[in-house]
């Protein structure tokens, strides 16, 4: 804002900014320069309805293109893992291995942990409401909430399975396929869990990275029943619950990394280097003298800012706006999966001068 007046931009890609005194920008951020020039009423009225990128190549925005991305990795995902637990199942029946019975459930189960995600990422895609101000990008960390959840079932089921095998052991059969069964299961978790994770990373989609953990610790419930299976061929009953106990231990760990992840982005936790990083791209925009309250939340697998920059007292209003501009722009560029910057512009203080916001002092202790 400058003397009052909100700097937001409409804006759901780079280009044609169009301002007036109120702006609210949603950026597709790309690295090239962009234009102030008045879009054509058609164009904008196009754009409104169908939001695009000006690529040549005519890309989709890259919110939208991040959520497909992550609906892509779901689906690979859960239909890798769903052959997984098929062939796990069918082994199941032959060998009657409890313990590769527990980790065929853990499989279903980290596959259908695609449900909360693609919800989440579906209501992602829908358009700001006047209850819902700022979208349905939260749905996000609430399908990650589901996911901690799912880790924390497994990691029970795991235990209870561990104990009741450790007070009731009982022989498996066909032992060479459930070794070949316990192998395709970590195969296939670990593959998921790589893929999940290199995908929820590179999208900023803490739920995402969960889900990937969770795959993790599928696989390594896999090897427990891979060691079980060793231990059983030696005549040894007793490694299958013992193996099962670790492998419990190993889970809770994981389930410890994805809850801390989860929480941070539940609570607007971000990575100090992206603030320290927006604060050195203000301070080299012309017209900034100082850098006051910045600040940076997900929502989603998006980054929105508010940032309050000191500018001199003696410019015009229409000049503070082009410093504001030009801030907010300087953000969309300089971190990563930023879409929309709020930039208050705020007078250089005078010797003598009262500040303007002690008015709102009282306001910020009520």
């Amino acid at each position: 804002m400058s003397d009052g007046h909100a700097h937001e931009h409409e804006h759901e890609h780079q280009g044609h900014h169009g301002h007036t005194q109120d702006h609210h920008h949603d950026h597709d951020h790309h690295g090239h320069a962009h234009t102030h020039t008045p879009a054509p009423l058609r164009h904008r009225l196009t754009h409104l309805l169908k939001p695009h990128s000006h690529e040549t190549a005519d890309k989709l925005d890259s919110a939208l293109e991040s959520s497909a991305r992550g609906m892509r990795a779901l689906w690979v995902s859960l239909a890798v893992l769903g052959v997984t637990a098929l062939a796990q199942a069918v082994v199941v029946i032959a060998s009657g291995s409890v313990a590769l019975l527990g980790d065929t459930v853990h499989n279903t189960a980290d596959a259908l942990t695609a449900v909360p995600l693609g919800i989440a990422f579906v209501l992602g895609r829908r358009a700001a409401t006047r209850r819902f101000t700022y979208g349905y990008g939260r749905a996000e960390d609430l399908a990650g909430i589901v996911i901690v959840l799912t880790i924390a079932a497994s990691a029970a089921f795991a235990a209870w399975t561990a104990f009741d095998r450790l007070l009731d052991p009982r022989p498996v059969e066909q032992i060479p396929a459930v070794a070949v069964a316990a192998l395709v299961g970590f195969a296939g978790n670990e593959w998921v869990a790589r893929y999940r994770i290199r995908v929820g990373r590179a999208i900023g989609s803490a739920a995402l990275v969960a889900d990937g953990l969770h795959a993790r610790t599928d696989g390594f419930t896999s090897l427990a029943v891979l060691l079980s299976a060793g231990g059983a061929a030696l005549g040894w009953q007793l490694a299958d619950p013992i193996v099962g106990l670790a492998i419990t231990a190993a889970i809770t760990l994981v389930l410890r990394d994805a809850a801390r992840e989860v929480f941070r982005r539940v609570m607007d936790a971000v990575d100090p280097a992206l603030v320290d990083r927006a604060e050195r791209a203000l301070r080299e925009v012309e017209g900034v003298r100082e850098v006051g309250e910045l600040r940076l939340r997900w929502i989603g697998h998006r980054l929105r800012a508010e940032v309050a920059v000191v500018v001199d007292g003696e410019v015009t209003v229409r000049q503070a706006h082009a410093i504001a501009v030009d801030a907010e722009h300087a953000l969309l560029h300089a971190v990563p999966r930023l879409t929309a910057a709020l930039v208050h512009a705020d007078p250089a203080p005078v010797p003598g001068e009262a500040d303007p916001h002690l008015a709102l002092a009282h306001h910020a202790t009520a």
